[in-house]
């Protein structure tokens, strides 16, 4: 009897002493917050921004490409025009020349599509990175104790933060100036 006594009295303790410490934790409100990451990716300055900056690094190279295309396109029609009047050797050589040249115009395509790939993915991880910081940034300065992002089902407009995000991404753009 003694025994279940000491039990029952660790076990009402226990319950005493959880209701203690949970009373004031659920009378505390907690702030949540839902970011749209890939809305305020979008629409973020600094996305424009770099973007712009990648079509200006890579328009020399596209130049060249589409005029190494154009060439191609030009040899064909020639090619095609005068196969006719043309000697064997002559007509084996403009072929042989054509294949090069289509050859070439392929590679640069495709060198040309796999690094711009790859510098996007380099600038659009960094600028996640960059962007994410900033929501953490915000997340502390307004108080917030849980900001979620990826994977939300459903969050209320009166829980949804990305716009305010958003305009603290744009203001510590202008702030720091284009990139």
């Amino acid at each position: 009897m003694n025994f279940v006594k000491q039990h029952l009295l660790k076990a009402a303790f226990g319950v005493a002493l959880t209701c203690a410490f949970a009373f004031p934790a659920a009378a505390q409100e907690v702030k949540i917050g839902v970011v749209n990451i890939p809305v305020l990716m979008e629409r973020a300055p600094q996305t424009k921004a770099a973007m712009d900056a990648l079509q200006e690094e890579f328009a020399p190279r596209q130049r060249e490409y589409l005029a190494r295309e154009k060439e191609l396109q030009d040899l064909t029609v020639k090619v095609q025009k005068d196969v006719a009047v043309m000697g064997e050797t002559e007509r084996r050589n403009a072929e042989k020349n054509l294949r090069d040249l289509r050859r070439d115009v392929e590679r640069l395509g495709k060198e040309f599509r796999e690094d711009l790939n790859l510098r996007q993915n380099e600038e659009l991880a960094k600028l996640q990175r960059s962007v994410l910081k900033q929501v953490q940034d915000y997340a502390v300065a307004e108080g917030y104790d849980l900001v979620v992002g990826d994977g939300v089902l459903f969050a209320s407009t009166s829980i949804n933060i990305t716009e305010e995000v958003l305009r603290t991404v744009e203001a510590n753009f202008q702030a720091t100036g284009a990139r």
